[in-house]
């Protein structure tokens, strides 16, 4: 009888385990970009981001999320921009 319920356990063991492992997993980690200017005048700053990220192993869309928010060269609006993100 004990032989039976060692086996029952490590089967559901077994079968427990890696929904468990797969609860642990980290987000995805998100990368906030935020500039005064436009998206056009920051397109060097974007590709070398990009480019970076991917160097070191990152994917956008993959491992990484990248946020990118623009004021259009409206500094005023840089506090609501921070705040959509959040």
């Amino acid at each position: 009888m004990r032989r039976r319920e060692f086996i029952a356990l490590v089967g559901r063991t077994a079968v427990a385990w890696p929904l468990a492992v797969r609860a642990q997993q980290p987000a995805m980690p998100v990368i906030g970009f935020l500039r005064s200017t436009s998206l056009a005048d920051s397109t060097p700053f974007v590709t070398t981001i990009r480019q970076g990220l991917k160097e070191a192993g990152f994917v956008e869309g993959q491992n990484v999320a990248i946020e990118l928010r623009f004021a259009e060269g409206r500094s005023d609006r840089l506090p609501e921009l921070v705040a959509e993100t959040l």
